[in-house]
């Protein structure tokens, strides 16, 4: 795929999020649909290529009453999304489909019509493997690399913490968000502890919500409403479905795979990124994106936070919406990511950074066994 051939012309969000009692999940996936449908000002019915994880496509296309000729069921957990978008860009490029439809829907808080990953079931590998010793939950299996990284390099818990209060920060100007009210180191430490080191305050929330991206050949763009957003460059990879077995716990082998993919498809260096998404279901993962996609050196990106550089008014903003830890996060938080790269590209965030025009937006799925990233960019190359 050539950079900036493929744009994003639809994207919203579900119409409530938080808690949603009158919509299944599937119903999240279309009121999602929709919503991006309208967006992009089309028909269900123009739609030719539909990608979701969570739910299946067949179901989705039945649902909006469209027969596909191109469909990506991928489910590799939270950053499923980024890979229907690097797939859809490779499929729209090869002819096989035109206008994609990517969507997600997530019944996580309440729990209507929610569907469990089949890594996680009792006959899964994490099942098999990992729950009998008792780590069972994402904050339990999770503790596991970020005790040894903060071993290895010094990590304190006020630059873990630091995190959680600077996305707050992002999130106080974003009405959307399920909290805004602003928190202190302090706050955060002083939290409950859930599964040591992490508290409360650096766990992600719980909610319902959903999102829609449409997909079309960029020389389409000025047939669309809104602003396109240019695909630049794409990664995707994996490592494994056991955190136990990571390689090193204090990097991803999987991100740093799906980040040098992205930016050399793109043709852009760290010097280019305005605006980045670093997928945040815990407070360390932005550190793990921010080094291994080789944004600061290994070891140092609890200071590079702690200075303040992803903060409003730093050299490079990170989780502008408030994230997983602020914003919303019902379970795969990938799509959400997304959504806000394509706003500031647009220049239409809550949050919105000054004269942006590269984003990244990386994501992890499972716990630390997947990676997805995608470089988006508001101008298309030459």
């Amino acid at each position: 795929m050539k950079r900036g051939s493929i744009a994003i012309v639809g994207a919203a969000e579900s119409t409530d999020m938080g808690v949603i009692k009158n919509l299944s999940q599937t119903g999240i996936h279309c009121d999602a649909a929709l919503n991006a449908l309208n967006d992009a000002g089309l028909k269900a019915s123009d739609i030719d290529g539909v990608a979701c994880a969570g739910e299946y496509p067949v179901n989705l296309a039945f649902q909006l009453g469209i027969t596909p000729k191109w469909l990506d069921g991928t489910y590799s957990g939270g950053c499923s999304f980024m890979l229907h978008v690097r797939h859809a860009a490779a499929a729209i490029d090869a002819g096989l489909c035109s206008t994609v439809l990517i969507t997600h829907g997530e019944s996580g808080k309440s729990r209507i019509g929610y569907y469990m990953g089949q890594n996680l079931a009792p006959t899964g590998t994490i099942g098999q493997f990992e729950m009998p010793y008792a780590p069972f939950t994402p904050p339990n299996l999770f503790t596991i690399p970020v005790l040894r990284y903060m071993k290895q390099y010094g990590l304190t818990h006020e630059q873990l913490a630091t995190v959680s209060v600077i996305q707050r920060e992002w999130a106080a100007h974003n009405p959307r968000a399920t909290f805004k009210d602003p928190i202190t180191v302090d706050d955060v430490l002083g939290s409950r502890m859930i599964a040591y080191p992490f508290r409360l305050l650096q766990c992600c929330l719980v909610t319902d919500g959903g999102g829609a991206l449409i997909l079309t050949k960029a020389e389409r763009a000025k047939d669309f409403p809104t602003k396109p957003v240019y695909i630049l460059g794409t990664g995707e990879s994996c490592e494994t479905p056991l955190i136990s077995q990571m390689e090193d716990f204090t990097t991803s082998k999987a991100f740093r795979v799906s980040g040098k993919l992205a930016f050399e498809s793109a043709g852009i260096s760290h010097a280019d990124v305005d605006h980045m998404m670093a997928y945040d279901a815990f407070a360390h993962l932005p550190i793990y994106a921010l080094e291994d996609l080789g944004f600061v050196p290994r070891g140092e990106a609890g200071a590079f936070i702690a200075e303040r550089n992803t903060a409003p008014g730093g050299k490079l903003p990170v989780n502008t919406n408030g994230g997983g830890l602020s914003y919303m996060h019902s379970g795969m938080y990938g799509m959400y990511a997304l959504q806000e790269s394509v706003r500031q590209m647009r220049g239409v965030a809550p949050a919105q950074v000054p004269d942006a025009r590269i984003s990244v937006c990386h994501g992890v799925g499972g716990f630390f066994g997947a990676s997805g990233t995608i470089v988006m960019g508001n101008e298309r190359p030459d």
